[in-house]
């Protein structure tokens, strides 16, 4: 439990406190001069050092989950997310909280020396509550920075499945790398919505650039055939090597109701075929698609 003992310190020695942990952080090479501006820390710092004093105004706990430490949590929260955007590592953030022990424990022995039992008791007190509170900011550092992966990870997917329009009616979407049940979300969405745009009515999948099929990646593949279809669309897996044949056969997985080719050329000839259109050649004039006659 925290007296107001704590909180008397704070408020009273509020300033002193305050230069003391600014030079406790110089000293332990978590200032960043280069990423945060020593009066922009020294805000932070007159901020923190305010709404913990309100905090701890009535004693209580050391519960920082209480209702009394919310704005002191929220603060944390904005200073743990700035700083692990601009690059700081956990350590550093948390050394903003820890690094205040020394000068609040100075104070608190210069205060209560003489009484040995209330000093320990408030050093303690003071350790559990800077503990937790260098905690948190840890633990929103790391949920910032898994955030910010998980971002870049979404926005590499999307980049790493571009539908291309091969021909009127016709899109196809080369795949790279393994497929995962997130990825194949992300490339159904991606399909189905450029599928809308063109009005595409057949979609080719080339898998030429996904390394290994295993059954997990097969029932992929056919979840994104079966979901084309509700779009009415036609879908057509090309890419299909020996060895993913053989694997395909292996594992019993049945594709006899999809429509594979060898090579994404195969599937653009057969899809051409498919809407009754040709690619015609002639001497000085560029490719052209037609229907077919008779």
């Amino acid at each position: 439990m925290l007296s107001t003992r704590i909180h008397d310190i704070l408020k009273n020695h509020t300033s002193e406190l305050q230069s003391e942990w600014l030079a406790a952080m110089a000293n332990s090479g978590a200032r960043r001069d280069a990423l945060m501006k020593e009066g922009e820390l020294r805000e932070q710092c007159a901020e923190f050092l305010r709404l913990l004093s309100q905090a701890t105004q009535q004693g209580g706990t050391t519960d920082i989950n209480s209702s009394l430490f919310t704005p002191v949590r929220e603060l944390l929260e904005r200073l743990s997310r700035s700083r692990s955007l601009q690059g700081f590592t956990p350590t550093e953030t948390a050394t903003f909280i820890f690094s205040f022990k020394l000068p609040l424990f100075s104070a608190l022995r210069r205060e209560w020396s003489r009484e040995p039992q209330v000093l320990a008791d408030e050093l303690w007190s003071a350790t559990l509550l800077l503990d937790r509170l260098g905690l948190f900011t840890t633990e929103v550092h790391q949920k910032t920075r898994e955030e910010v992966i998980h971002r870049q990870q979404q926005e590499m997917m999307e980049l790493s499945t571009p539908v291309v329009q091969l021909w009127d009616r016709i899109v196809a979407l080369p795949l790279i790398g393994t497929l995962d049940s997130g990825r194949t979300q992300t490339v159904m969405e991606t399909l189905l919505q450029r599928i809308v745009e063109t009005s595409a009515e057949i979609a080719i999948l080339d898998i030429t650039g996904v390394p290994t099929v295993d059954t997990l990646t097969a029932q992929h593949l056919i979840k994104t055939v079966t979901a084309t279809r509700l779009m009415g669309a036609e879908c057509v897996i090309s890419g299909i090597r020996p060895q993913i044949a053989q694997t395909i056969v292996h594992l019993g997985v049945d594709l006899s109701g999809v429509v594979t080719k060898s090579s994404l050329a195969g599937a653009f000839s057969w899809a051409l075929k498919r809407l009754n259109q040709s690619v015609n050649t002639s001497p000085g004039l560029a490719r052209t698609a037609t229907a077919s006659k008779g």
